[in-house]
């Protein structure tokens, strides 16, 4: 997590992170005067200031002029360490008793939101370079660690493990199997990882990838059926011969034939 740092370099580098993730940016002035989710968090940073010195309802009413403004919604008692950007940042909520480290990404709808009513710790912590997708849900005071990844419009209400990716309702991480027998689930699982904004151009169609992992069990049926009528035929046994249509593995993504 952030270590004490003036407010004024906090300011500068939550400005200057902007050219690191996003190529639209061009400069410093308009990163300023234009961007809601730089201006917000400076409005977080000044709110905040006011929270810690006890001026509590003059902290909150700034957050809520900071809401009209940029269309983001913080609470002064959030605690966001250096360097945090929030892309485009519309409809983003981050509650009370959130906490998000260095380097942290947020894309537009997010909500870093409660489960419980009850007083006390209820809002997620997010680690150092966590990035949460567009529109993504991560609810409770659950942990996010290191280099976490949050999918598009995902709804996370677990701990997430440094490094891991995780995608869908309800939130499941994405794994990759590296072993030569699983190439293609190898495949699907870069495919269908993170994205801030839940599609790509290699996104998978899901209707698609349920009838391969079905036709891909029923080639396993089938090599064992046939183990069990060789046995069954050494033993004396009579099986009838039956003409099976030949099963062919769908393509899940199109292949380069003109690679070379």
């Amino acid at each position: 997590m952030t270590e004490k740092v003036g407010l004024w370099q906090l300011v500068k580098e939550d400005i200057y992170c902007v050219f690191d993730r996003d190529p639209a940016a061009r400069n410093v002035v308009e990163i300023i005067t234009t961007y809601p989710g730089v201006q917000a968090v400076q409005w977080h940073r000044l709110s905040h200031w006011l929270w810690t010195h006890k001026l509590k309802w003059l902290a909150r009413f700034m957050s809520m002029i900071s809401r009209w403004l940029t269309g983001i919604e913080i609470h002064p008692a959030a605690t966001i360490g250096r360097r945090f950007f929030i892309d485009h940042g519309m409809g983003v909520v981050i509650g009370e008793t959130a906490e998000i480290g260095d380097d942290c990404t947020l894309y537009h709808g997010v909500t870093l939101g409660g489960t419980s009513w009850k007083e006390g710790k209820r809002h997620p912590t997010l680690a150092d370079n966590v990035v949460v997708g567009a529109g993504a849900k991560v609810l409770g005071p659950i942990y996010l660690h290191d280099g976490a990844r949050i999918g598009s419009n995902a709804v996370v209400v677990k701990d997430v493990a440094a490094g891991e990716t995780v995608i869908g309702v309800p939130g499941r991480v994405v794994k990759t199997n590296l072993s030569e027998d699983n190439k293609q689930k190898q495949k699907l699982a870069q495919s269908v990882g993170f994205d801030a904004y839940g599609t790509s151009s290699e996104t998978l169609d899901p209707v698609a990838t349920a009838i391969h992992g079905l036709i891909e069990h029923i080639h396993a049926l089938d090599k064992r059926v046939e183990s069990m009528a060789t046995i069954i035929h050494q033993l004396g046994g009579e099986i009838p011969d039956v003409t099976m249509p030949e099963l062919k593995k769908c393509d899940l993504e199109q292949e380069d034939s003109d690679s070379t």
